[in-house]
């Protein structure tokens, strides 16, 4: 298999999106505004700071291959489709929990190859911690100056050992509610941004079904640490693995992050599903 990101490219990537951290761990410390996009999300001078330095990183590493993120402005699809491969970042993924000041907020940069995210960094700024994982290349966390690799855990008998599931911090559903509902015996975890994906993959939670809304931006880097360590982001129709850069729209479809596939979820999920029939 190609390596797509080399060793030296890949150290640093990784320094590069800690140093931008710095930058927006000075903003989250201080006072600072927060305005209202036109969708009604919230945006920061973090967001942007984080946009400039991350872009900047990836045009000065390779120029050669595109760039998308949530603070670039509209790509129309005509011209994105013609992408064999291109950066997808959302500079600050979690903008209300760093408005919260709860620490739950990451830095996401994914390298995606004809839909498939194929490299990815997931870094928390307050919680000192990166993942990243790559095609064929395996998946690590770094706390601090160490780094090991992770992987999803198997799926355990829940009258052993209740599943544990992943929910949002601050966007519930009704149909997340139904799914957990027609489950075995279970306990939740409730957090934010891309950290939710990140605890499938280094097996500290077994699913994350994600039955509202999100966008591109906010799953590629995670999914990319996800499938190296093991674990599957499913379209939470038809279960086949999440693409990229498919259609205009860049709003990705409900989805569900497992550590392996089992038909008790998989009929929760049908259930939940059913609820917006």
């Amino acid at each position: 298999m190609k390596v797509l990101v080399s060793d030296e490219m890949r150290a640093r990537l990784i320094q590069g999106v800690q140093t931008t951290a710095f930058k927006v761990l000075d903003i989250y410390r201080r006072d600072f505004e927060v305005e209202t996009k036109a969708d009604e999300s919230p945006l920061t001078e973090a967001d942007m700071a984080s946009h400039r330095a991350l872009v900047a990183l990836l045009e000065a590493l390779t120029p050669e291959v595109p760039i998308l993120s949530e603070e670039s402005g509209e790509i129309p699809f005509e011209t994105r489709q013609a992408w064999h491969r291109y950066w997808l970042i959302d500079p600050l993924d979690g903008t209300k929990e760093f408005i919260k000041k709860n620490g739950e907020f990451t830095l996401n940069v994914a390298l995606v190859e004809d839909g498939v995210p194929v490299f990815g960094i997931v870094h928390a700024p307050v919680l000192e911690t990166t993942w990243w994982g790559q095609s064929g290349q395996g998946a690590w966390k770094q706390v601090g100056g160490e780094a090991s690799a992770i992987r999803v855990r198997q799926l355990p008998d829940p009258e052993v050992s209740p599943w544990k599931i992943v929910g949002s911090r601050s966007h519930g559903s009704a149909e997340f509610e139904a799914f957990c509902a027609q489950l075995p015996a279970h306990e939740r975890v409730f957090m934010g941004s891309s950290l939710k994906l990140c605890l499938v993959a280094e097996g500290a939670a077994d699913l994350y079904p994600r039955l509202a809304p999100t966008s591109e931006w906010d799953t590629a880097a995670a999914q990319a640490v996800v499938t190296a360590a093991g674990g599957e982001v499913l379209n939470a129709h038809s279960l086949e693995p999440l693409r990229y850069n498919q259609q205009d729209s860049l709003l990705n479809p409900f989805f569900i992050v497992c550590c392996q596939r089992d038909e008790r979820w998989e009929k929760a999920l049908r259930y939940g599903l059913n609820l917006r029939l």
